[in-house]
């Protein structure tokens, strides 16, 4: 069991599945956008959702096309759905009730990333930060998740380290973080690597 909720991003195989599920991560993500890196097709989806059990189901999508997203949800049945574009929310609210995520990006201004959470609260079950510079967890950032969390469920998409992953959940009441899956070395074959050094931190006594 870990000490708090767990999300995997961008998972393309069953290793990372199997292996993150069995570590007790609560919901595993996989993208649903054709021009994505990490794109899932519909059966590859399918094969590895059989194979796992206890875990929700996130379709991630930048699409900023409200009709597009809800097709996917249709298709590919998710458990929740992942947004990186507020101005889709209401109307997405209004046409699923599944849970959903949205994606801020944490390298702007503190002020806007408070205010997209202000303003979508009433939508989003939880808001994703993500660093596209891959910032580190210094400086401001911890007082700053501290004031924030409070308010905001807030999942941190960066920054995390084995050396911080544990404190970080229990000294800023952040609602949980979120990883990235990676590619298989060859089908079967998974260097975990930080990804595990990660979860066995996050792990119960």
């Amino acid at each position: 069991m870990l000490k708090t909720i767990v999300k995997i991003s961008d998972v393309t195989n069953l290793s990372d599945a199997r292996y993150c599920a069995g570590m007790g991560v609560e919901m595993l993500g996989f993208s649903v956008d054709e021009t994505s890196g990490s794109f899932v097709d519909l059966k590859k989806f399918q094969e590895i959702r059989s194979w796992i059990a206890g875990v929700q189901i996130v379709a991630e999508t930048t699409s900023t096309d409200a009709e597009v997203i809800v097709e996917k949800i249709t298709s590919y049945q998710p458990d929740a759905v992942q947004v990186s574009e507020a101005s889709v929310l209401p109307w997405l609210k209004a046409e699923t009730i599944k849970p959903i995520i949205l994606r801020v990006e944490a390298d702007q201004d503190v002020d806007t990333v408070v205010e997209i959470m202000e303003n979508n609260l009433q939508y989003a079950s939880y808001f994703l930060l993500e660093s596209a510079s891959e910032s580190a967890l210094d400086g401001d950032w911890p007082e700053f998740l501290g004031t924030i969390a409070s308010r905001f469920p807030i999942l941190i998409g960066f920054g995390i380290t084995p050396e911080n992953a544990s404190s970080l959940s229990e000294t800023t009441a952040i609602t949980g973080v979120a990883l990235r899956g990676s590619e298989e070395i060859r089908p079967g074959f998974k260097d975990f690597g930080e990804l595990m050094d990660v979860l066995e931190a996050l792990e119960d006594e």
